[in-house]
Protein backbone atom coordinates (compact mmCIF):
# COMPACT_ATOMS: atom_id res chain seq x y z
CA UNK A 1 0.00 0.00 0.00
CA UNK A 2 1.44 3.34 -1.06
CA UNK A 3 1.83 5.96 1.61
CA UNK A 4 0.75 9.57 1.26
CA UNK A 5 3.48 12.17 0.83
CA UNK A 6 4.44 13.98 4.00
CA UNK A 7 2.85 17.47 3.83
CA UNK A 8 5.92 18.95 5.49
CA UNK A 9 8.31 17.74 2.78
CA UNK A 10 6.31 17.69 -0.46
CA UNK A 11 4.41 20.84 -1.37
CA UNK A 12 0.93 20.18 -2.69
CA UNK A 13 0.19 21.63 -6.12
CA UNK A 14 -3.02 22.19 -7.98
CA UNK A 15 -3.13 20.53 -11.35
CA UNK A 16 -5.86 20.87 -13.92
CA UNK A 17 -5.78 18.95 -17.18
CA UNK A 18 -6.33 21.52 -19.91
CA UNK A 19 -5.02 20.22 -23.19
CA UNK A 20 -2.51 23.08 -23.35
CA UNK A 21 1.21 22.43 -23.25
CA UNK A 22 3.29 23.71 -20.36
CA UNK A 23 4.52 26.78 -22.32
CA UNK A 24 0.96 27.73 -23.30
CA UNK A 25 -0.30 27.24 -19.76
CA UNK A 26 2.53 29.38 -18.39
CA UNK A 27 2.07 32.18 -20.94
CA UNK A 28 -1.73 32.31 -20.81
CA UNK A 29 -1.86 32.13 -17.01
CA UNK A 30 0.76 34.89 -16.72
CA UNK A 31 -1.10 37.16 -19.15
CA UNK A 32 -4.46 36.60 -17.46
CA UNK A 33 -3.03 37.00 -13.96
CA UNK A 34 -1.67 40.42 -14.96
CA UNK A 35 -5.13 41.41 -16.16
CA UNK A 36 -6.66 39.99 -12.98
CA UNK A 37 -4.32 42.03 -10.76
CA UNK A 38 -5.05 45.17 -12.77
CA UNK A 39 -8.77 44.47 -12.57
CA UNK A 40 -8.71 44.12 -8.78
CA UNK A 41 -6.66 47.30 -8.42
CA UNK A 42 -8.97 49.23 -10.76
CA UNK A 43 -11.99 47.95 -8.83
CA UNK A 44 -10.58 49.24 -5.52
CA UNK A 45 -9.55 52.55 -7.07
CA UNK A 46 -12.96 53.03 -8.67
CA UNK A 47 -14.66 52.24 -5.35
CA UNK A 48 -12.30 54.63 -3.56
CA UNK A 49 -13.29 57.45 -5.91
CA UNK A 50 -16.97 56.44 -5.62
CA UNK A 51 -16.74 56.70 -1.81
CA UNK A 52 -14.96 60.05 -1.93
CA UNK A 53 -16.91 61.78 -4.69
CA UNK A 54 -18.19 65.28 -3.96
CA UNK A 55 -19.41 68.38 -5.75
CA UNK A 56 -22.37 69.53 -7.81
CA UNK A 57 -22.48 66.33 -9.93
CA UNK A 58 -22.10 64.07 -6.89
CA UNK A 59 -25.15 61.88 -7.52
CA UNK A 60 -24.44 61.27 -11.20
CA UNK A 61 -20.74 60.56 -10.69
CA UNK A 62 -21.34 58.51 -7.55
CA UNK A 63 -23.81 56.29 -9.41
CA UNK A 64 -21.58 56.08 -12.50
CA UNK A 65 -18.61 54.89 -10.47
CA UNK A 66 -20.76 52.44 -8.50
CA UNK A 67 -22.02 50.93 -11.76
CA UNK A 68 -18.51 50.79 -13.19
CA UNK A 69 -17.00 49.23 -10.07
CA UNK A 70 -19.64 46.48 -10.10
CA UNK A 71 -18.84 45.73 -13.74
CA UNK A 72 -15.10 45.64 -13.02
CA UNK A 73 -15.53 43.36 -9.99
CA UNK A 74 -17.73 41.03 -12.06
CA UNK A 75 -14.70 40.31 -14.29
CA UNK A 76 -12.49 39.03 -11.48
CA UNK A 77 -13.97 35.59 -10.81
CA UNK A 78 -14.27 34.55 -14.49
CA UNK A 79 -10.67 35.70 -15.10
CA UNK A 80 -9.35 33.72 -12.12
CA UNK A 81 -11.38 30.67 -13.09
CA UNK A 82 -10.03 30.89 -16.63
CA UNK A 83 -6.47 30.81 -15.28
CA UNK A 84 -7.35 27.63 -13.40
CA UNK A 85 -9.13 26.09 -16.42
CA UNK A 86 -6.00 26.43 -18.56
CA UNK A 87 -4.01 24.67 -15.84
CA UNK A 88 -2.43 27.71 -14.20
CA UNK A 89 -2.33 29.00 -10.67
CA UNK A 90 -3.97 32.33 -9.97
CA UNK A 91 -3.31 35.16 -7.57
CA UNK A 92 -3.30 34.33 -3.86
CA UNK A 93 -3.37 37.57 -1.90
CA UNK A 94 -3.74 41.32 -1.73
CA UNK A 95 0.05 41.51 -1.50
CA UNK A 96 0.44 39.58 -4.74
CA UNK A 97 -2.12 41.84 -6.42
CA UNK A 98 -0.21 44.88 -5.15
CA UNK A 99 3.11 43.56 -6.45
CA UNK A 100 1.62 42.59 -9.82
CA UNK A 101 -0.74 45.41 -10.79
CA UNK A 102 0.21 48.12 -13.22
CA UNK A 103 -2.66 50.42 -12.19
CA UNK A 104 -1.20 53.41 -10.35
CA UNK A 105 -2.50 53.84 -6.83
CA UNK A 106 -4.08 57.05 -5.55
CA UNK A 107 -4.50 57.44 -1.81
CA UNK A 108 -4.54 61.23 -1.75
CA UNK A 109 -6.81 62.65 0.96
CA UNK A 110 -8.69 64.74 -1.64
CA UNK A 111 -8.97 64.39 -5.41
CA UNK A 112 -11.04 66.80 -7.49
CA UNK A 113 -14.02 64.99 -9.07
CA UNK A 114 -12.91 65.85 -12.62
CA UNK A 115 -9.43 64.57 -11.81
CA UNK A 116 -10.93 61.33 -10.46
CA UNK A 117 -12.85 60.76 -13.67
CA UNK A 118 -9.86 61.67 -15.85
CA UNK A 119 -7.61 59.30 -13.90
CA UNK A 120 -10.10 56.45 -14.18
CA UNK A 121 -10.53 57.21 -17.89
CA UNK A 122 -6.78 56.79 -18.38
CA UNK A 123 -6.68 53.64 -16.21
CA UNK A 124 -9.50 52.03 -18.20
CA UNK A 125 -7.89 53.02 -21.49
CA UNK A 126 -4.60 51.42 -20.39
CA UNK A 127 -6.44 48.31 -19.18
CA UNK A 128 -8.03 47.89 -22.62
CA UNK A 129 -4.55 48.08 -24.22
CA UNK A 130 -3.24 45.46 -21.79
CA UNK A 131 -6.23 43.23 -22.47
CA UNK A 132 -5.45 43.41 -26.18
CA UNK A 133 -1.89 42.29 -25.43
CA UNK A 134 -3.21 39.38 -23.32
CA UNK A 135 -5.60 38.55 -26.16
CA UNK A 136 -2.61 38.22 -28.51
CA UNK A 137 -0.90 35.79 -26.12
CA UNK A 138 -4.04 33.68 -25.82
CA UNK A 139 -4.59 33.76 -29.58
CA UNK A 140 -1.00 32.63 -30.24
CA UNK A 141 -1.70 29.50 -28.17
CA UNK A 142 -5.13 28.82 -29.69
CA UNK A 143 -7.03 29.63 -26.50
CA UNK A 144 -10.30 30.71 -28.07
CA UNK A 145 -12.22 30.73 -24.79
CA UNK A 146 -9.84 33.26 -23.19
CA UNK A 147 -9.75 35.39 -26.34
CA UNK A 148 -13.54 35.41 -26.45
CA UNK A 149 -13.77 36.36 -22.78
CA UNK A 150 -11.22 39.13 -23.25
CA UNK A 151 -13.09 40.51 -26.27
CA UNK A 152 -16.18 41.05 -24.11
CA UNK A 153 -14.08 42.68 -21.37
CA UNK A 154 -12.30 44.92 -23.87
CA UNK A 155 -15.67 46.15 -25.14
CA UNK A 156 -16.89 46.80 -21.58
CA UNK A 157 -13.64 48.59 -20.73
CA UNK A 158 -13.86 50.75 -23.84
CA UNK A 159 -17.44 51.64 -22.88
CA UNK A 160 -16.30 52.72 -19.41
CA UNK A 161 -13.53 54.78 -21.00
CA UNK A 162 -16.06 56.43 -23.32
CA UNK A 163 -18.45 57.30 -20.47
CA UNK A 164 -15.61 58.75 -18.40
CA UNK A 165 -14.35 60.75 -21.41
CA UNK A 166 -17.80 62.21 -22.02
CA UNK A 167 -18.24 63.02 -18.32
CA UNK A 168 -14.98 65.00 -18.39
CA UNK A 169 -15.58 66.63 -21.78
CA UNK A 170 -15.79 70.40 -21.68
CA UNK A 171 -17.68 71.98 -24.56
CA UNK A 172 -15.79 74.75 -26.41
CA UNK A 173 -16.58 78.17 -24.93
CA UNK A 174 -18.18 76.77 -21.77
CA UNK A 175 -15.12 76.85 -19.56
Amino acid sequence: MASKPDRDTVPLQLTTPSGFGSNATRDIAAALNLILADTFALYVKTKNFHWHMSGPHFRDYHLLLDEQSEQIFAMTDPLAERVRKVGGVTLHSIGEISRTTRVPDNDAPYVDPQDMLAELREDNSELAKRMRAAHEVCDEHGDVASTSQLEVYIDETERRTWFLAEATHVAPGSA
